[in-house]
């Protein structure tokens, strides 16, 4: 046949298989989190790019909270001329190339939308009004703590020309690439409701149960979130000749996805399709268009995601759910609930780099739920520090310091003056390119940083123990920060503060070496505002050498170094200098190293040493 049918399998596992207690391990005993089961039905029209759909959602009010109100994203209405996300593209000064003012030139029929036509509450028809990509409802009734109400939507879309993320033909002709193509509950919690607009950057949303039925012309595959619940009716069936089609006739697929937050799919007549069992681990899907051009690179990557799924289960926590799919759609690479969406045409390491961020991503942020708009770096930082070293392994790179480059392009934008807090808005960024530095770079560098603050093998049982504390959950950067205090024993809410609040820098330097009595005064200064530990060696010119830790005294205790370093007394941020004395004179000191494996991100590295 022309291409392989989707054959996943029939498996759903209930809610109650899934952990989501919400007390044991949790710096907040009082944690709650609201709950959405959606069932939904579309219809898909492949020739005008439009379809039509009924939404059941039972939500459930968790909170201890009355409401009197609710939102729903409207995430395609971004795609109009004249949007937020338009104007946005069009009036900073270094938009997404992707983007630039390509949405401000969309005709009628090439926009995206999503339109509620009705909607009620426990059958009242109830009030609501779309504004921009936020639709706004007014309750019949106040939700009450505890309470479980049904909405019922009817909604008529339109699939947008491929522009960001999501869209219809994108540049490698993949028909349809449907993320965040619903009506999508907003996120309601401790801080109240998420509803933000739509303007370009990542997002926020409920767990939930989904189960979603697609109905689409025969010729089509799918692929993307949830298991297939007819596996007979659409392929085998199809394939025997015991399902009679005429031309014209559409399929319909019928998913079911439990405790995940987005349900996401794509579609194209022309896709491949393999699987690849991960050894004690999920089934993997690769759907890819049937190019001469990419199947040698789409047939080595299978392999290797294998073992990146190997990799990360091993070193975060194990994936929980049975099937994973590697997809091309999308303009670049963006994960999803238990996919992610690539473009294809690339070399192998390309293939192979996107893929590893992508699927990272499925720990950071997928099952770690963080606020994406307020806590992007969790998100991007995380993922990139974790892809990384999975790909040094992976590809035998065997680079000492994989980290190296985030170093680099968080030290070029510190330097710029054009750095702003990360607690900034993902939003409220004046420049892209910041944006991306902090999100990436100096995200990833928190981790590799924090490495220095706490040693290597508390920062790998940190992010252990994060995980198993907090998946299927919306943890913050304080849930992150406390889990590595509980496993290391360390203060560190300095560091949190500094690194993600402030824009202050990290400047050490080594001020200058005295003598008396055969002995040598070594004085360092602190130039920056940010404190930190600090490693240092004394090289002497017969050769040898002397390490030294000098723990910051906010941090009560140390962490753990080997037995010829020699631990000295703490440093107080306050104190600008801080002298320590060798026995040795001045004479026979060859230099004086501050950091010498530079994991300290260290704005000036000249003067890190005399």
């Amino acid at each position: 046949m022309k291409k392989l049918l989707f054959f996943y399998s029939c498996l759903f596992l209930s809610l109650s298989s899934w952990n989501i207690s919400t007390s044991q391990g949790i710096s907040n005993p009082g944690y709650w989190q609201q709950h959405v089961d959606y069932k939904m039905v579309v219809d898909i029209n492949v020739i005008n790019y439009q379809y039509k759909g009924n939404q059941t959602l039972v939500y459930t009010n968790n909170s201890p909270d009355v409401l009197d109100k609710v939102f729903y994203h409207l995430y395609f209405n971004a795609f109009q001329p004249g949007s937020e996300m338009d104007v946005r593209s069009r009036t900073i000064s270094d938009p997404d190339r992707r983007v630039k003012d390509r949405i401000s030139k969309l005709n009628e029929d090439e926009i995206g939308f999503i339109k509620v036509r009705s909607l009620k509450q426990n059958g009242t028809t109830l009030n609501h009004e779309a504004v921009g990509t936020v639709l706004e409802v007014e309750l019949a009734k106040p939700i009450q703590p505890g309470e479980s109400v049904t909405f019922s939507m009817e909604f008529d879309g339109q699939v947008p020309v491929q522009i960001r993320r999501s869209g219809r033909n994108n540049k490698e002709g993949v028909v349809l690439s449907m993320a965040q193509w619903y009506p999508k509950m907003a996120e309601y919690d401790f801080e109240g409701w998420h509803a933000d607009p739509y303007i370009g950057r990542e997002f926020h949303g409920v767990w939930g149960d989904f189960d979603v039925k697609i109905t689409i012309d025969k010729n089509f595959t799918i692929g993307g979130t949830g298991y297939l619940q007819n596996p007979n009716e659409i392929g085998h069936g199809y394939e025997t000749g015991k399902v009679k089609l005429t031309k014209g006739d559409k399929l319909t697929w019928h998913f079911k996805a439990p405790n995940v937050h987005d349900f996401t799919w794509a579609a194209d007549p022309n896709y491949i399709h393999d699987k690849v069992k991960v050894p004690d681990g999920p089934m993997l899907h690769f759907l890819y268009k049937d190019n001469d051009k990419i199947k040698s690179n789409w047939k080595s990557l299978q392999p290797k995601t294998a073992a990146l799924m190997k990799y990360f289960s091993e070193h975060i926590g194990k994936y929980p759910y049975e099937q994973y799919s590697v997809i091309q759609a999308g303009d670049g690479g963006m994960e999803y609930g238990m996919c992610t969406f690539i473009t294809g045409n690339r070399k192998i390491n390309s293939l192979i780099g996107v893929t590893s961020h992508e699927m990272a991503h499925t720990w950071f942020h997928f099952l770690l739920a963080t606020n994406e708009v307020k806590h992007y770096w969790m998100d991007e930082g995380f993922t990139s520090y974790i892809g990384t070293l999975a790909e040094n392994e992976i590809l035998g790179i065997k680079n000492q310091h994989p980290i190296e480059g985030s170093y680099k392009r968080y030290i070029k934008l510190a330097i710029s003056g054009k750095e702003q807090p990360m607690s900034t808005h993902a939003d409220r960024y004046r420049h892209n390119e910041t944006y991306v530095t902090q999100a990436y770079s100096k995200g990833s560098v928190f981790l590799a940083q924090l490495e220095y603050v706490i040693g290597e093998n508390d920062l790998k049982q940190t992010l252990k123990k994060y995980f198993e504390t907090f998946k299927f959950k919306h943890p913050t950067p304080t849930d992150f920060i406390r889990s590595a205090e509980k496993v290391s024993g360390l203060e560190l809410d300095w560091y949190l503060l500094d690194w993600t609040q402030t824009t202050n820098r990290i400047d050490y330097g080594v001020n200058g070496i005295s003598e008396k009595n055969g002995k040598s005064t070594i004085t360092l200064e602190r130039i920056g505002l940010m404190p930190m530990p600090i490693e240092l060696i004394v090289n002497y010119k017969d050769g040898t050498k002397e390490g030294f830790y000098i723990p910051l005294q906010m941090m009560r205790g140390e962490k753990p170094v080997d037995a010829q370093t020699k631990i000295l007394k703490d440093w107080a941020w306050a104190y600008p200098e801080y002298e320590f004395v060798v026995n040795r004179p001045k004479k026979e000191i060859k230099d004086v190293v501050i950091d010498p494996e530079n994991k300290m991100a260290d704005i000036n590295k000249y003067n890190n040493t005399n």
